[in-house]
């Protein structure tokens, strides 16, 4: 899937992710519906260092730094700073290469 297909697939009028995604991908299709709590759920149930990036993302997005830090260190990446928006990109194309 590609990245273009991954955000046309999250502004559809289907209610689930694409199948075979990875549980780390389906919290950030879930974000990009404006459904932070199932992003948050399908984070918290992906126990990889992929579901631990999202994880952190997602609490920077919520505003809660320090937890955010956290989960950031758990993926063994570095705290963003940057805008959601490309975080988010980020993590996708990362994700789906």
């Amino acid at each position: 899937m590609t990245f273009e297909e991954f955000r046309q697939s999250a502004t559809g009028s289907s209610g689930a992710p694409p199948p075979g995604l990875s549980g780390a991908l389906q919290a950030l299709w879930f974000d990009a519906r404006g459904d932070w709590d199932k992003a948050h759920e399908q984070a918290q149930n992906d126990r990889t260092r992929d579901g631990s990036w999202v994880h952190a993302y997602l609490h920077r997005k919520e505003g809660d730094v320090g937890n955010a830090g956290y989960w950031y260190s758990r993926a063994g990446r570095p705290a963003v700073g940057g805008s959601l928006g490309d975080e988010w990109q980020t993590i996708v194309k990362a994700l789906l290469s």
